[in-house]
């Protein structure tokens, strides 16, 4: 499958009109693409370039004697690389007007390094794999599902194979090469059983006895699946009275292709548990893209200490997800219990059936309708 230029939803020129920007997102999410897209005509430096990397280690200041009459906008990908540039960033943009577009993949480094970020003159923004809305005619869904949407995976002629390589690549240089954690061994089993609880509420103690470490180790090595953006927090959704709620969080990894691929999971037969839990990751992750992109506060899930439960709440918006094509009355449960409490006003349950139908004030849409809905903006979500 070749590799097409696909457009991004994030419009980096947009982002700088104003101030300076960091652009953080895991690796091969696209930030240097969009890059090459939205800001070819702007200096760039990138720190994967080991000449320049070895001359900016020796002269910080390199970048600034280099500065023009005209320059007016820089960009340096992958700044993790180099906290110590931030310096100059920041005299740069109080002294000489200079806005900056910084990428990374780890956010950790950087306030592990002692480095703020800019102290307010920069704002933050999250780069995601794929979206439905930016493939158009392209996106396939039974791709998605069992290769995820990471760009250069969706469109490659072995996805399993770059999956692999994509997942040894994250523990060597992400993890080793920035020195995040002493023992990789442990964290490369802590990565295999965090992908097993994909989506599942969290029981630290179990998840370190599978690991073999301390559960104060697996609070650490969550942080910087968090803070290297390969896992996404979501926290539960507690306002409800009626029926109270749990308050575990669970977590999810940023693509569905690599947590299939760190599960040890092959082929995604319709109709089976994986193919369920497959699409309820695909639809949080059009979710989670959607609330960064448009700076919405993030999805969060409800459980009752019933077991009744509702998989995303977004605003004022609930949405569950069935990998059904025929939905039952017993599908709607939790989103009738959650509509009880009078708090929210839509109540969408996301399915693979044919044709949107409207069952006891909840809507029931197939996936599709659902993305394009979400996309264009139709519900209220703050």
């Amino acid at each position: 499958m070749s590799s097409p230029i696909i457009p991004r939803y994030l419009d980096a020129r947009e982002l700088l009109k104003q101030r300076s920007c960091f652009l953080f997102g895991a690796r091969q999410t696209g930030k240097s693409t969009l890059i090459r897209q939205q800001l070819a005509d702007v200096r760039t430096y990138s720190l994967l370039d080991q000449t320049l990397f070895i001359r900016l280690s020796r002269n910080p200041a390199l970048i600034r004697e280099q500065l023009t009459p005209e320059t007016r906008v820089i960009v340096i990908d992958e700044i993790q690389k180099m906290p110590a540039l931030l310096n100059e960033v920041q005299l740069m943009i109080e002294e000489h007007g200079i806005r900056f577009f910084l990428t990374g993949s780890s956010a950790r480094t950087l306030r592990r390094k002692g480095v703020n970020l800019l102290g307010g003159r920069a704002r933050s923004r999250a780069l995601h794999p794929f979206v439905s809305a930016e493939l158009g005619d392209r996106f396939r869904l039974e791709r998605a599902l069992e290769f995820g949407l990471l760009p250069s995976i969706y469109f490659s002629d072995s996805p399993a194979e770059d999956l692999a390589a994509y997942s040894g690549d994250y523990l060597k240089e992400e993890v080793a090469a920035e020195a995040l954690v002493r023992n990789i061994g442990a964290f490369s089993r802590f990565l295999e059983v965090a992908a097993l609880s994909h989506g599942q509420m969290i029981n630290f103690g179990r998840i370190a006895s599978d690991a073999q470490v301390p559960a104060s180790t697996v609070r650490e090595y969550y942080g910087i699946l968090k803070d290297t953006f390969i896992a996404h927090e979501i926290a539960s959704y507690t306002e409800t009275r009626k029926r109270k709620a749990i308050s575990t969080s669970k977590y999810y990894l940023f693509d569905v292709g690599l947590a299939r691929h760190l599960q040890g999971r092959r082929g995604l037969p319709l109709g089976t548990a994986e193919y369920g839990e497959a699409f309820e990751s695909f639809v949080l992750q059009e979710i989670k893209a959607f609330c960064d992109y448009h700076l919405l506060e993030p999805p969060r899930y409800w459980r009752s200490k019933s077991q009744l439960e509702v998989d995303f709440v977004v605003g004022r918006l609930a949405v569950e997800v069935k990998a059904k094509r025929a939905v039952s009355s017993r599908d709607l449960r939790g989103l009738l219990a959650l509509r009880e409490e009078n708090l929210l006003s839509h109540f969408v349950l996301v399915s693979l059936e044919p044709m949107a139908r409207r069952v006891d004030g909840i809507d029931i849409l197939p996936w599709r309708e659902f993305l394009t809905r979400l996309w264009e903006g139709v519900w209220p979500t703050s």
